[in-house]
């Protein structure tokens, strides 16, 4: 350039200065052509400082080289968007001398994307991120674009086996040798590109998600490259980059089909946040998804350890909020046996954490009484772990007690549960009346049924009745026995089995009523002591109706 023409000094953004000619480059620059006008401005040298020039010096150069050229630009995929935004910011878009604008010339090389390489997209799509591009840019979307019409060709060429289970093992059992070592391969044909990604940033990474999606790639296969990416960003990232990286994971997962993501996907997951402050929206996507999965869990993943600060050894707060999510698709579309699953899991969970001294009698109860009463076909599990709680919580008041066995159904108590019941002397009297009463209506119930000649049962109203009742059964206590016969069962011959289930049944009803008679008496005694200061009234009220 001769030195007598550089009559305008160009800072670019602190980076480097140019001397350039004025004429030239207000002739192509409708930007510089606004600040100058039409007037050669004399001989004075004047000066510009840009302190956001896209790309910088470089941007710059590459800008010069072009006016400098008459108008031909050597544009190629590695500086293509360097020259789109240098000359959007240099409002580069008139024609000069009947040759087309930088504009016009880098939106026409733009429309040959699809036949760049693999390599040379990459490229361009670095260069948007590392140019800050906005989020709606045109170039940033054909990048976006392009990379993910590869990946769609490249797996439709050679399809991920996703119907086949997402657990290794699946894959063993339901295929040979040969055609296992034929779906690794396919798979492995399906990731190559993982590492090729990596480079790509959390926000970036989630417009690339978006745009999979929408063009029906595989989720199996997009769920697996979320997890790769979270890997292998994990090991140098800062603890604000895993946050952001972690919620980006949970966010994309949740646009995911459910049917994709296995629970043990989530849980490990839910295991990298648990020492991470991310926000309590992902947290809520995230246990929404585990929560729609519930009854696929096992007991070991819901022992997750308490957050800090707080004294429950398990963290029953977060099995809480699981509960909440599985019950929020509405009992209609949870199928029985899998409310039945989740009520068998909860049990374990509730008989796991019922030792810890430090569980507050709400969490307990909270617990017990999440599922509907249809969940669950026996009590006997809920019993045993009520029954551990009460032992290591022995300063529970009478109505804390009370409270907690209001969480039991006793019409679904075992007979064995129910007589270890009516003998536990840690769970509150009234109760143990309750379930013998049940109990034994269910039985009496259960014998006529199945019997053809009745039994003979001279039962009052109620069998432990009012203290009124209890008086007048004194004077007539030779006539007070209750007698249960078997009575001409029809069986035939050849069903010996059922015969000795009935009366396996009989001998325990009248196990039951001589244990209800032994409260009875108890409690007709404890009527009349007044001065104890308590008063069961004339009849046993329901404890939970």
């Amino acid at each position: 350039m001769d030195e007598g023409l550089c009559n305008l000094e160009v800072d670019v953004n602190g980076e480097e200065t140019f001397m350039v000619d004025k004429t030239i480059i207000t002739q192509y620059s409708s930007k510089l052509a606004k600040v100058f006008g039409k007037s050669s401005g004399g001989s004075g040298k004047l000066k510009v400082i840009f302190h956001d020039f896209p790309g910088g010096a470089e941007g710059f150069e590459l800008m010069l080289r072009f006016c400098y050229n008459n108008g031909k630009g050597n544009l190629s995929p590695s500086n293509l968007l360097l020259a789109r935004y240098a000359a959007e910011y240099m409002e580069m878009n008139e024609s000069v001398k009947n040759v087309s604008n930088l504009l016009d010339q880098t939106e026409k090389s733009v429309q040959g994307i699809s036949y760049w390489s693999w390599s040379e997209i990459l490229i361009t799509l670095k260069q948007c991120q590392n140019l800050l591009v906005d989020d709606s840019s045109v170039m940033l979307e054909k990048c976006l674009d392009a990379v993910v019409g590869r990946l769609v060709s490249a797996s439709e060429a050679s399809p991920c086996p996703s119907s086949c289970s997402n657990d290794s093992s699946g894959i063993r059992f339901s295929c040979d040798s040969k055609s296992t070592e034929s779906i690794k391969t396919n798979f492995t044909r399906s990731t190559w590109w993982f590492e090729d990604l990596l480079f790509l940033t959390p926000q970036m990474v989630i417009m690339l998600v978006k745009s999979m999606l929408s063009s029906k790639l595989d989720h199996y296969v997009i769920s697996r490259f979320l997890l790769y990416y979270q890997k292998a960003k994990f090991a140098t990232a800062t603890t604000d980059e895993k946050c952001k990286i972690i919620e980006m994971v949970i966010d994309m997962h949740y646009e995911i089909d459910r049917n994709s993501v296995s629970f043990k996907t989530l849980f490990g997951i839910l295991r990298v946040t648990l020492c991470l402050n991310i926000s309590k929206c992902s947290r809520n996507k995230l246990e929404i998804m585990i929560g729609s999965q519930l009854d696929q869990v096992t007991l070991d993943n819901l022992l997750v350890p308490s957050p800090y600060g707080i004294n429950y050894l398990y963290d029953v707060n977060l099995v809480l909020r699981f509960l909440k999510a599985f019950l929020r698709q509405g009992t209609g579309a949870v199928a029985p046996v899998r409310m039945r699953k989740v009520a068998s899991l909860i049990d374990l969970y509730i008989a796991e954490i019922a030792p810890d001294p430090c569980l507050k009698t709400s969490k307990f109860l909270a617990l017990a009484t999440a599922l509907p009463d249809s969940a669950r076909d026996s009590c006997d599990e809920l019993y045993h772990a009520m029954d551990m709680y009460l032992e290591v919580h022995p300063q529970l008041s009478q109505d804390e007690r009370i409270k907690i066995c209001c969480g039991l159904n006793y019409e679904k108590l075992s007979p064995q549960a129910c007589l270890h019941l009516s003998k536990n002397t840690k769970f509150p009297s009234k109760s143990a009346v309750q379930a013998l009463i049940s109990q034994q209506s269910k039985l009496k119930n259960l014998l006529l049924t199945t019997t053809t000649t009745p039994i003979s049962t001279p039962y009052n109203d109620s069998l432990c009745g009012s203290s009124g009742s209890s008086q007048k059964g004194k004077k007539e206590k030779s006539n007070e026995q209750v007698v249960l016969y078997a009575g001409n069962f029809d069986i035939q011959p050849d069903n010996e089995k059922m015969k000795e289930h009935l009366q396996g049944m009989q001998w325990r009803v009248m196990e039951l009523e001589k244990v209800c008679k032994k409260m009875q008496t108890q409690m007709a005694k404890m009527t009349k002591s007044k001065a104890s200061g308590h008063s069961y009234g004339k009849s046993l009220p329901k404890l939970c109706s």
